[in-house]
């Protein structure tokens, strides 16, 4: 935390403009009540079926419309805070955040709270890239910076692992609404922090492609929609409906990208072996890792019978052994180089997804913990060194995109595995069953396979930063 003391040292002038503590502590606040929303509301889950009903489907669109927002909407929030800077972007994206989280804790119907949900994503889009533009803003010096980035890059980490254990407690103690309504004196707060700040303005007409982004979010929505439509009636009239449009606005999206002159998502971009790999794997792993969460908190609560709280601190030691896991990534790549590592990482992930096949209600709490650990410790291998990888594949210029390429991918997989695992896994009831969960492990399991060989076999030849 050396960083947090650069403006008040004396020499800290010329490393830290002024404001600049404040400004890291915005930004930090703002990507941890964005983080946490993703995992704690997992855990609320049942107490929002036992207030507002919606069954299963309605479950997993509570979680898939904030993550589809937040997946689409990434392609563009990077040119948005662009253009009005990132503190103006950045104080939008949390008035719009704290109003949606407001509107979650007040829906009275769940069509309400998914319609708010949808906002929250959008929001939340918005305020990932734009924290981050605000801290390189904030540091002049780039020793500086660096320690302000990882500041908030861990402060990432902890929110994610903090989410499971704030939702359950909440929920238990407090009431589910209580999961929403922490966010609002938070929100409150980072802009009572950005009152004020003065920063140089950086700001540049970054073209929108509004086209290639609607196309998107019409694709993934629809493609969301068929796959839970798809998993409780079957491929009937909605789902397939649904799937139709689903591919076209995704063909129409090809087009469109291909003829823009500012892309939204450069396909010859994500076509580089290099970037592919990464894009993929950060797919696979999401897709592993965010419906584990899914299916523990459902497992916990609906098959063991166990109250939130309970079931938000068995995810305490995960947590932990995920931020350790993130922790020692880095130093492990430079032992047996990122692609391995990310390779090695999706397949822990895919055998931790395996050994909980035997899990039932009787399981002892210490060995469910113990078969916890390759699911904790997997994917924060892999996707700790994803984001360097792609860094290192891209020229400097096009950072940005790619970030925010590999940023929809992975939402977009944790989406699309919610929606999966929600249909394979309710039983005639609408709850979790463990045939239910097994054949969603298993599904897991192959998809983190699939995705592991296509990051073995490719892109290992080096490509032209100037292709795509």
């Amino acid at each position: 935390m050396t960083v947090l003391a650069t403006e008040a040292s004396s020499g800290g002038a010329a490393a830290a403009r002024p404001g600049s503590v404040r400004a890291l502590l915005a930004a930090l606040l703002g990507f941890t009540v964005i983080t946490v929303d993703v995992s704690a509301v997992n855990i609320a889950l049942p107490y929002l079926h036992r207030d507002l009903g919606g069954g299963m489907v309605g479950l997993q669109w509570v979680v898939d419309a904030y993550t589809l927002m937040f997946a689409a909407l990434m392609l563009s929030a990077g040119a948005v805070t662009d253009r009005f800077g990132p503190v103006r972007a950045y104080t939008l994206g949390v008035v719009l955040f704290t109003a949606a989280s407001l509107a979650c804790a007040a829906a009275p119907l769940m069509p309400v709270l998914i319609a708010a949900r949808v906002l929250q994503g959008a929001a939340a889009a918005l305020v990932m890239p734009a924290s981050l533009a605000l801290v390189r803003v904030a540091y002049d010096d780039a020793r500086a910076r660096a320690q302000a980035i990882a500041v908030w890059t861990i402060g990432g980490s902890a929110a994610m692992a903090v989410g499971p254990v704030a939702g359950g407690l909440l929920s238990e103690y407090a009431g589910w609404r209580w999961v929403f309504l922490v966010n609002v004196p938070i929100g409150v707060l980072i802009v009572a922090l950005l009152a004020g700040l003065r920063f140089r303005p950086v700001r540049r007409r970054a073209p929108l492609d509004l086209p290639g982004q609607v196309l998107a979010v019409v694709a993934l929505s629809a493609l969301t929609y068929a796959v839970i439509e798809a998993g409780h009636t079957g491929w009937h009239s909605g789902a397939l409906v649904a799937g139709v449009t689903s591919v076209g606005a995704a063909l129409a999206f090809v087009l469109v990208e291909r003829r823009s002159p500012a892309p939204v998502l450069p396909l010859g971009l994500i076509a580089r072996g290099r970037v592919a790999v990464t894009l993929v794997s950060g797919f696979g792993v999401n897709f592993g890792f965010y419906g584990g969460v899914f299916l523990l908190g459902l497992y916990y609560q609906q098959v063991r019978g166990w109250t939130g709280a309970e079931a938000g601190l068995m995810f305490v030691v995960p947590a932990a052994l995920t931020t350790c896991a993130n922790v020692v990534a880095p130093r492990l790549a430079t032992v047996i180089g990122r692609r391995p590592l990310i390779v090695g990482g999706q397949l822990i992930l895919a055998a931790g997804m395996l050994v909980l096949l035997p899990v039932t209600e009787a399981t002892p709490v210490w060995l469910v913990l113990v078969l916890l650990v390759p699911l904790a410790t997997g994917g924060a291998l892999a996707i700790t060194v994803v984001t360097a990888e792609l860094i290192d594949a891209v020229e400097p210029a096009r950072v940005g995109v790619a970030t925010g390429a590999l940023s929809t991918f992975r939402q977009t997989g944790g989406a699309i595995s919610v929606a999966v695992f929600g249909g394979l896994a309710a039983g005639a009831s609408g709850a979790l069953t463990l045939p239910g969960m097994r054949a969603c492990l298993l599904v897991g399991a192959v998809v983190l396979v699939l995705t592991a060989l296509i990051a073995t076999g490719s892109g290992r030849k080096p490509h032209s930063l100037h292709e795509g």
